[in-house]
């Protein structure tokens, strides 16, 4: 035994760790989603079932982690994209501020309310993003352009806020949002990329500074970000997410939209699933 689980339990969890880390990093490129949709049902589901965690414990751990490991993938993918040209430097100088207030105001909301309603809401949230995208993969853009700066800095709000508390890191409600105002996919998920840094930066170091490490979290937990899980996923998403970004740019865009909406689906129903019956 250790760290209260058996050896074989220990190389599963380890195992699932790096494999999570694969897909986070390679979606990260492909999408712009910063891995989120990746991190946080896979450390719940791993704090829950091999470490004994409460939920309710295990979702806010979860959130914290997965904002902390999305800084060096949302890096490497931010990094990668723009260099291809795919990001819109004009939306993040706009978006920045908004962004920075949502972090805080989502973070303080999961800091005193969070707990297993935040997988429903994840589940949720990711389930209705997933129907929109997948049946509008093809579909007219909603708008013809981005609205005036107010508006869109109230959107920025928005998408921050509920990132951060959800540990998803922005892309995912970034993308299509700027699709539905007429930005090109591939410009969208590569804006959507640096979006994640403005969320994860300062979403971890509020998780990790601000809050006390809960009674019952999982071995290597401090605050709420758990960096022993970290220190596993991190090196493996770090070095895939440019290898995403090289596939995306061969796929068509509808083809990407429905891939990006196919990931969403599946995880979201788990999420949901879990906080609602489990």
């Amino acid at each position: 035994m250790i760290f209260g689980i058996s050896f074989v339990s220990l190389a599963i969890t380890i195992i699932s760790l790096l494999i999570c880390g694969v897909f986070a990093g390679f979606l990260a490129g492909l999408l712009g989603i910063g891995g989120g949709i990746i991190f946080v049902p896979c450390f719940y589901l791993l704090f829950v079932g091999f470490f004994n965690i409460a939920p309710d414990t295990a979702m806010v751990v979860a959130t914290g982690t997965s904002l902390l490991c999305m800084i060096p993938t949302s890096i490497s993918a931010a990094k990668s994209q723009y260099k291809k040209g795919n990001t819109n430097i004009e939306v993040i100088k706009s978006w920045s501020i908004a962004m920075l207030i949502g972090v805080i105001v989502g973070i303080m909301t999961s800091k005193f309310y969070g707990g297993k309603w935040l997988a429903a809401l994840f589940g949720g949230v990711m389930l209705l993003n997933s129907i929109n995208t997948l049946l509008r993969a093809k579909a007219t853009p909603a708008f013809k352009q981005l609205p005036n700066k107010p508006i869109q800095q109230i959107i920025a709000f928005c998408i921050a806020c509920f990132s951060s508390m959800l540990g998803i890191g922005g892309g995912t409600l970034t993308v299509p949002v700027l699709n539905a105002f007429s930005v090109e996919p591939h410009k969208a998920v590569g804006t959507s990329s640096a979006v994640s840094l403005f969320v994860c930066v300062p979403g971890a170091l509020l998780m990790l500074l601000t809050n006390s490490t809960p009674q019952g979290a999982p071995i290597g937990t401090f605050g709420l970000v758990n960096v022993l899980a970290a220190i596993c996923v991190v090196p493996v998403s770090y070095v895939c997410a440019p290898w995403g970004v090289n596939i995306g740019k061969n796929i068509r865009p509808y083809t990407l939209k429905r891939i990006f909406a196919l990931a969403l689906f599946i995880i979201s129903v788990r999420m949901l699933y879990s906080g609602l019956v489990e």
